[in-house]
């Protein structure tokens, strides 16, 4: 599936939404997207904090974060979706759109990680641990990585969330 690897086609890979539903990030077409691989059992699970006050700061200005749960680094997130979902919004009150728990690498690379982080990517190479963000523009194209250490709302994120924002 080389076309969806282009970027602006960000926006047509299938995935399932935290209840299971079929979705594609189509609904996102036009905004700034902070993709982010999240777990509920890693010493960066407290950016989820970090991640709703971004959410909610800048969702106006049509910004949104996607959460993306992954079990791929220590096994920090055992739990089925639906034990995910309840623990985001009763532990971080988490509001920002959840997805399907998703392998990031290997094999089972979900096609949005071969779109973000492939060899066709801006930014290639294996995704290192939980909590690595990627940053897209309104016209689909992936601006920046972050990884795990960079918290949502550090002055290296804002700058670049403000900048994508800021475009026309």
């Amino acid at each position: 599936m080389p076309a969806l690897l282009h970027a602006g086609s960000i926006y047509d890979i299938a995935v399932k939404d935290i209840d299971g539903k079929d979705a594609t990030l189509n609904a996102y077409r036009g905004k700034v997207v902070l993709i982010v691989n999240v777990a509920s059992h890693c010493g960066f699970t407290p950016q989820y904090k970090n991640l709703e006050a971004v959410y909610q700061k800048y969702k106006g200005q049509g910004f949104v974060v996607l959460g993306f749960p992954c079990n791929q680094f220590g096994g920090q997130e055992p739990g089925t979706d639906a034990e995910i979902k309840q623990f985001c919004t009763s532990k971080y009150d988490v509001t920002f759109p959840l997805f399907d728990k998703i392998e990031v690498n290997g094999a089972k690379r979900n096609p949005l990680y071969v779109a973000l982080a492939g060899e066709t990517s801006p930014f290639p190479g294996d995704i290192k641990w939980n909590f690595t963000k990627f940053l897209i523009g309104k016209d689909g194209k992936i601006l920046n990585r972050f990884d795990s250490k960079v918290t949502p709302d550090s002055p290296e994120a804002t700058a670049a969330i403000e900048a994508a924002l800021a475009v026309k």
